[in-house]
């Protein structure tokens, strides 16, 4: 473990360059039950911090108080719009072509930022149109999920969305070969997934300069699954970024998180967020709580050995904090198979 000289000041997360030139900030803060006031002061709160990164989505229910939060931190001089990430997500619901331009407008709407900077499918398994207010979670009389047989031509409908609306770009995922990666579609935001070999050989022999090639998978990545296997059959350094949802999930896996020699002075939560950083990863903890905020952007003034990678690398045990088991009937769900 390498300790910087800390100082008083607020440090902003770097950037990576996604294939497509844009810069995403490493650190970004997940907005998931962040919501009424509470969700708008945490969300102040966090552009105090140093966030400039903001996850949200159509099923959180939140996009207007995230807006909110922006817009009044863009009026008091903090921040420009143009410092701001800002992703969104299309809900289960509106995969069909027919409602996927609503949908997006309705997230415009609800932001009220000018543009949004990220719009990603949010799981590519399809649930049945009810409406765009109610019954995001359809159920038939018994309770169970009713899904949609939608096909994924999600790809030309988003670009028809971007050039009529100002989003200012849109993750784009090919489908691979596999029958496993065929699960993943286009434009996805998956909880969770690995990609085999064969899929990870597919996308290293894209060409990747082009707009709408890859350039970002959001997954459930934390120390208990940290992808060594993808990682290692396929180079997303050079072509498709991870974003780790979850990274500090508490583990339960019969191991004790090391005490890689950081005593008292880094908590687990920040060498977990560090851990991802170096890992390559973008990262986006999720909190409403003021402290924990702060603390979880107080990341950057230490680096991780390679004996405290190596010691957090061994707590994988390849498990699922999101496994989706109210979708497993779903013909595109995607964990029947494993790698």
């Amino acid at each position: 473990m390498k300790r910087f000289l800390s100082t008083a000041k607020m440090v902003l997360a770097p950037t990576v360059k996604l294939n497509n030139g844009y810069e995403m900030p490493v650190l970004g803060l997940g907005t998931y039950l962040a919501k009424n006031r509470e969700g708008v002061e945490a969300i102040k709160t966090a552009v105090d911090a140093g966030y400039r990164h903001f996850d949200t989505a159509y099923f959180y229910g939140n996009e207007k108080e995230v807006g909110e939060a922006l817009r009044a931190k863009i009026a008091e001089g903090k921040v420009k719009r143009e410092d701001l990430f800002v992703v969104t997500k299309l809900w289960n619901c509106f995969h069909d072509p027919a409602h996927v331009e609503t949908a997006f407008k309705k997230s415009m709407e609800n932001l009220n930022l000018e543009y949004i900077d990220l719009y990603l499918m949010h799981m590519p398994i399809g649930y049945e149109f009810r409406g765009y207010e109610k019954d995001l979670f359809p159920t038939d009389k018994d309770g169970n999920l009713c899904f949609s047989d939608v096909d994924y031509k999600y790809g030309k409908t988003s670009g028809q969305v971007i050039l009529k609306y100002l989003i200012q770009e849109l993750g784009v995922v090919p489908i691979p070969k596999s029958a496993n990666s065929e699960r993943i579609k286009q434009n996805i935001d998956i909880f969770d997934f690995t990609l085999s070999p064969e899929d990870c050989q597919y996308l290293e022999s894209l060409n990747c300069n082009h707009r709408s090639n890859p350039f970002l998978f959001t997954n459930t990545i934390h120390s208990m699954r940290n992808f060594k296997s993808t990682e290692a059959a396929f180079s997303f350094k050079k072509t498709v970024k991870m974003v780790a949802k979850i990274p500090t999930v508490k583990l339960n896996n019969g191991k004790e998180m090391p005490i890689l020699g950081l005593g008292t002075w880094k908590e687990v939560a920040q060498v977990l967020i560090r851990y991802q950083i170096e890992k390559g990863n973008i990262v986006i903890p999720k909190s409403v709580t003021k402290s924990r905020i702060i603390s979880n952007a107080n990341v950057f003034d230490f680096q991780l050995s390679k004996e405290d990678i190596a010691a957090i690398d061994a707590l994988d045990c390849n498990g699922r904090f999101v496994p989706l088991t109210n979708v497993n009937d779903h013909k595109d769900y995607p964990f029947n198979e494993e790698f």
